[in-house]
């Protein structure tokens, strides 16, 4: 069973173990962990903004043209910045590291 784990802003590190063919943001949402999704993974938002560690963000599919259009509204957007919605667990992100961003923008209130 793959395990990822976020890294919140204050640095507590919350560990989950995952099944395959689930998304950072529904592993989040199951785990309580404070990652929005506001428009519940149909990315027309960036809530769901999460920063993957440099060592795995090679390792995952490129991001589609709408996701990097998405995540120019991203508050503290970085070169290793996904959408949580759109990243989904494989074996191979067996022990996947991902923080999250210190705020998130809403533009769905």
């Amino acid at each position: 069973m793959p395990k990822v784990t976020f890294i919140e802003p204050d640095g507590r590190r919350r560990e989950a173990d995952v099944v395959t063919g689930v998304t950072l943001q529904e592993i989040a949402e199951d785990y309580n962990i404070d990652l929005e999704g506001a428009c519940e993974g149909s990315m027309a938002c960036s809530t769901c903004h999460v920063i993957v560690a440099d060592e795995w963000f090679d390792r995952l599919d490129p991001a589609s043209e709408e996701e990097r259009d998405m995540l120019d509204l991203a508050f503290d957007l970085r070169r290793t910045s996904r959408l949580g919605c759109q990243i989904t667990m494989t074996d191979a992100l067996d022990g996947l590291i991902v923080s999250l961003p210190s705020e998130h923008r809403n533009m769905m209130d």
